[in-house]
C-alpha cells in the first residue's frame, strides 16, 4: 500500500511539473539573467523574447492547444492592464531598465499572469479535472469581475477583498474538484484548491522579487519577504484565472452537444 501511494505521489508530481513548464521557464530565465547577464539588450527585453519563444515552442510541441493559447493571451492582456494600473498607483515597480517598457511596465510581465493560466489549462487536461456543482456562470463571472475590479478600486474606496472572499466561500461551498492520477480519482473542495495554488504563487512571488523581476515599496532598501497580505491577493486572482479557464472548458464541452443537435435537426429537416 505504501509503495502504491509513493507511486501515485510521484506520478502526481510529474503531472504537476509538466503543467508548470511555462512558469518554470520564466523563473529559470530570470535566475539565468541574474547570474549571467546576456549582452545586446536589457534583461527585461530578453525576458520578452524568451517568453514569446517558449510560448511558440509549447504550441508547436503540442504542450498547449490553440484554444488554451487563446485563454492564455486573454489573461496576458488582463494581467498587463492590471500591471499598468498598479505600477501607476505605486503598488510596485520594475527597477531595471528596458526598451519594451510601457508606463514603467515591461511587456514580459503579462506572461507571468499568463503562466498561471497556462498551469491551470495544462493541469486541467493532464489531471482530467472535473467539477461537480459548479455555480451558474452569472454568479461566477460576476464574482470574477468584482474581484478584478477590486484590485483597482481599493485605492479609492474601502478594500472589499474579505467580503469577496466570504462570497467566494458561499458560492463555491458545495463545489467539488475531482482529479485523476493514473487510474485513481481523488477529490477536494474547490476552495482548498484555490488556496493551495495561491500559496505556491506567493512562494513564487518571493522568488521573483528576489531575482529582481519586480519590487514592492518595502523592498526598496533591499530584498525582504513578500507580505502575507499578498497571499490573499493571489488567492483571489487565482479565482479569476480559474473562472476564465472553467468557462473555456464549459464552452468546449457544449460544442459537441450543439453540433450533434444541429446534425439531428438537419436530418429531421
Amino acid at each position: 500500500m505504501s509503495w502504491r501511494w509513493g507511486k501515485q505521489l510521484l506520478l502526481f508530481g510529474y503531472e504537476e511539473a509538466m503543467s508548470c513548464v511555462f512558469p518554470a521557464c520564466i523563473f529559470l530565465s530570470l535566475a539565468l539573467l541574474k547570474i549571467v547577464p546576456l549582452p545586446g539588450m536589457p534583461a527585461y527585453d530578453w525576458m520578452l523574447v524568451i517568453c514569446i519563444a517558449v510560448q511558440i515552442i509549447m504550441v508547436r510541441a503540442g504542450l498547449e492547444t490553440i484554444d488554451e493559447l487563446k485563454v492564455i493571451c486573454v489573461f496576458h492582456l488582463i494581467g498587463l492592464a492590471l500591471e499598468l494600473y498598479k505600477v501607476h498607483m505605486g503598488s510596485w515597480d520594475y527597477p531595471q531598465p528596458g526598451w519594451t517598457k510601457i508606463g514603467g511596465v515591461p511587456l514580459y510581465s503579462g506572461f507571468m499572469y499568463a503562466s498561471v493560466a497556462s498551469y491551470l489549462c495544462q493541469a486541467w487536461r493532464r489531471l482530467h479535472i472535473r467539477l461537480e456543482r459548479w455555480p451558474s456562470s452569472v454568479w461566477t463571472v460576476s464574482l470574477g469581475a468584482a474581484i478584478y475590479l477590486n484590485f483597482m478600486t481599493h485605492h479609492f474606496i474601502p478594500d472589499l477583498r474579505w467580503l469577496l472572499a466570504a462570497l467566494l466561500f458561499v458560492l463555491f461551498f458545495r463545489t467539488t474538484l475531482y482529479f485523476k492520477v493514473g487510474d485513481s480519482v481523488y477529490r477536494m473542495p474547490l476552495t482548498l484548491g484555490f488556496a493551495l495554488v495561491g500559496f505556491f504563487i506567493w512562494i513564487a512571488e518571493n522568488i521573483g522579487t528576489w531575482l529582481g523581476a519586480w519590487r514592492y515599496p518595502h523592498q526598496q532598501a533591499g530584498w525582504s519577504m513578500v507580505s502575507w497580505s499578498k497571499f490573499s491577493s493571489w488567492f483571489l486572482l487565482v479565482i479569476v484565472s480559474f473562472i476564465i479557464v472553467a468557462q473555456l472548458k464549459h464552452v468546449k464541452e457544449l460544442r459537441p452537444k450543439k453540433n450533434a443537435a444541429d446534425t439531428s435537426m438537419k436530418r429531421k429537416g
